[in-house]
């Protein structure tokens, strides 16, 4: 009864720590995942000399091997954000940033879709 009773103080303490880690790697895995993205588009920007029409575009173009998994959602889904492309001259629309689509706050406070 003894070693029950220890056994389950222990698991009360030990377990909020556990998912307090779990969350902060799956936070840390997101803002890695949205710079890694980001990059690509600059990187597209820069070597095509425009912004790609879509994130397909990056993994065609061989700038990402796939698409990321957004870690708190568990899908390789993202808001692609569109806007107007300055390094065109007719004045067209690219991708400019992309964001999570996962909603609620980090440890922080700050939204997901705020990285």
């Amino acid at each position: 009864m003894i070693a029950m009773f220890i056994l389950i103080i222990l698991l009360s303490v030990a377990l909020p720590t556990y998912q307090r880690s779990v969350q902060h790697a799956k936070e840390t895995v997101l803002k890695e995942n949205l710079w890694q993205m980001r990059r690509a588009i600059d990187q597209y920007a820069s070597d095509k000399g425009k912004l790609p029409q879509s994130l397909d575009s990056l993994i065609e173009g061989k700038y990402l091997r796939e698409m990321p998994v957004d870690p708190v959602l568990d899908k390789a889904e993202w808001e692609s954000v569109m806007g107007e492309d300055p390094l065109s001259s007719d004045g067209e629309q690219g991708l400019i940033n992309v964001k999570s689509l996962a909603e609620g706050t980090d440890a922080d406070g700050k939204a997901y879709s705020e990285y």
